[in-house]
């Protein structure tokens, strides 16, 4: 086992220090995702905060936050290649970003960078907070509601973690990951899968013309979780940057 921040963030390393790969899982998943993408090399995947054994962070973190975090893994010897599934992915670009001379490569799949259009339900939640604020709807009325038109990720979480998923959708719909993904100067790796319906596939066709040689590839059949699903391929692209 490992501990990334002192006492409370625990996941799994495989291999030796110091690490060549670190790979970041998505919402409401773990380290364990990666086992099998990440036999035989010197890799660490951290269970994120608030996710896996780790404990959640004590304010709502955007992903800045835990790209610094996560940071010291990246430093235990030279430049690593960060792999981000989900909002792992969203870690991973921030992180890229912010300390360029610790990752030489960087593997996205299945990334939400993108918003998606506000559906009618979440147009009218929005309303229904306004209402509460303005004090013409009760808190329980208001939970109700909520909890119709949320999704499913919105349901499950609780207390600071259903905080750290909203503001992680609020960076996505402003832009702060495009922005970062702009200024990531290592060389991308996109892995998609076609049936993808978290992340769907056209804004993966979006995000490889956003970094200077960004290689996209396309894995049919394949849903959302491509770090189980599709470890063999996803471990091809991995070797390509490595």
């Amino acid at each position: 086992m490992l501990s990334v921040l002192p006492g409370d963030n625990l996941g799994a390393r495989h291999g030796a220090p110091p690490a060549d790969v670190v790979a970041l899982h998505g919402w409401r998943r773990s380290s364990a995702d990666f086992d099998a993408v990440l036999v035989g090399l010197d890799a660490v995947a951290p269970d994120l905060p608030g996710f896996g054994s780790a404990a959640a962070p004590p304010i709502a973190w955007g992903a800045a936050d835990y790209a610094g975090a996560v940071a010291p893994v990246c430093r235990e010897g030279p430049p690593v290649v960060l792999v981000g599934h989900s909002f792992g992915g969203k870690v991973a670009v921030m992180l890229a970003a912010a300390c360029p001379d610790r990752v030489r490569g960087l593997l996205l799949t299945g990334v939400p960078l993108t918003a998606a259009p506000v559906p009618r339900a979440s147009w009218r939640y929005g309303v229904a907070r306004r209402l509460n604020r303005l004090g013409l709807l009760g808190d329980e009325r208001l939970e109700a509601r909520r909890r119709r038109t949320g999704s499913d990720d919105y349901r499950a979480a609780s207390g600071v973690m259903r905080d750290v998923l909203v503001r992680s959708l609020g960076e996505t719909r402003d832009g702060t990951y495009l922005r970062a993904l702009g200024e990531v100067r290592c060389p991308v790796e996109l892995v998609w899968g076609e049936r993808d319906t978290a992340a769907p596939l056209p804004g993966a066709a979006d995000l490889a013309r956003a970094p200077a040689g960004a290689r996209l590839t396309v894995l049919p059949g394949v849903g959302h979780l491509t770090p189980t699903e599709a470890s063999a391929e996803l471990r091809s692209a991995l070797d390509r940057l490595r």
